[in-house]
């Protein structure tokens, strides 16, 4: 099947028990064992009718063996984390979100583990950051909030090479956009939250696998550390991938009409985004992404001020998050990434003048006009 009919289609999109082509919100939190240990599903945390079906689709349109759906992003990433031990050193990219690295530096570090962050984008950096206890590379791509873009395929065959886990997290991108497990990559990571839920209405996290081995480590440890999503929220979710495809569309065709605004206004200095000519990235997401995402990012010229600029916008949203149905609109040092210290911000590239903007799906006149009365405001 075509992307857009496996939305629809793929994974477990229909009831066995009635027909049902929404699969029904199971809120059981137990089920009737009739025999002993012949039940398909004995305590909701273990498994679920709502979630299976969810988990099932994010496994079929992410093109892995298996899908799993946890409470937040957050608890996404922090169980794949807790599959390595103490000891294990990881290479990650140098611009990740500011809750994965607060994870990092004040969780897992605390636990043992080790860690390099590089620029993924260069080859010989992830190359000269491997050391005899690595166990993984871990990298955003396109990354947030700079939106970098590493060859996936290049670095999971350097990965490969030393006998490594390649983690990718998707979620800028979504599958409509890129499919990293069939670059090379051994997991993919999304923020559920973000476009494949899309309305703004559910907090979620999910990682796909690329092989049953993987696939049974995760499994393991989601029943274990017991961060799932609902069934209220698996439900939601599932609604919400099923009209991904036609978001995307509108989204990136906004977004392109965005970045063209933005690149002629003098008030930005420096603009971020995958499907600038102008942008090094370019070439490597031309060839491994379909389509250059929703995300722009942008830096004011210097002296201008950008809490002005973003609290005077009337359509654009100012909020944390991003992949909505409406734009939002945030300041990285001041909010996502708050939680990395300034001089490690500065040195990864992130500026205090930097403004972060998820195209959402309104007209797009609106959108410029929106633009244009923030910049009116910083004159």
């Amino acid at each position: 099947m075509e992307f857009d009919t496996e939305l629809l289609h793929g994974g477990i999109s229909e009831d066995e028990a009635t027909g049902a082509m929404s699969i029904p919100i199971y809120m059981a939190s137990t089920f009737h064992q009739k025999k002993l240990g012949q039940n398909k599903y004995e305590y909701s945390r273990s498994g679920n009718p709502t979630r299976e079906a969810l988990e099932s689709l994010m496994a079929t349109i992410e093109h892995g063996q298996a899908g799993f759906a946890f409470a937040s992003g957050l608890a996404a990433i922090s169980t794949v984390f807790n599959m390595f031990e103490q000891g294990d050193h990881f290479v990650v990219g140098d611009d990740v979100y500011g809750g994965t690295f607060r994870m990092i530096d004040a969780v897992f570090k605390n636990m043992g583990m080790t860690f390099t962050t590089v620029d993924t984008r260069d080859l010989a950096a992830v190359k000269a950051a491997i050391q005899p206890d690595t166990k993984a590379v871990y990298l955003e791509s396109p990354s947030n909030p700079l939106l970098k873009v590493t060859d996936i395929q290049a670095v999971a065959a350097i990965a490969k090479g030393q006998h490594l886990l390649t983690i990718v997290d998707n979620t800028f991108a979504s599958p409509y956009v890129q499919h990293p497990l069939d670059l090379g990559a051994d997991i993919v990571l999304h923020s559920a939250s973000k476009y494949l839920g899309g309305h703004s209405d559910l907090i979620g996290g999910i990682v796909v696998t690329k092989d049953p081995e993987l696939g049974a480590k995760v499994g393991y440890l989601q029943n274990a550390l017991g961060a799932i999503l609902a069934p209220q929220e698996s439900w939601l979710l599932q609604r919400g991938i099923k009209t991904l495809a036609l978001r995307m569309r509108a989204h990136l065709a906004n977004a392109e009409s965005v970045f063209k605004y933005l690149k002629a206004r003098p008030e930005v200095a420096k603009i971020y985004f995958p499907g600038d000519t102008d942008n090094p990235d370019y070439a490597v997401a031309k060839k491994q992404m379909h389509g250059f995402g929703a995300m722009i990012s942008f830096e004011l010229q210097p002296g201008l001020d950008p809490v002005k600029f973003v609290e005077n916008l009337q359509v654009i949203t100012l909020a944390e998050s991003l992949g909505a149905l409406e734009s939002l609109i945030e300041i990285p040092a001041l909010m996502t990434h708050g939680a990395i210290p300034r001089e490690v911000r500065l040195a990864s590239g992130i500026q205090d003048e930097l403004i972060r903007l998820s195209v959402g799906i309104e007209d797009v006149s609106d959108l410029l006009a929106d633009l244009d009365r923030g910049f009116a405001a910083i004159q």
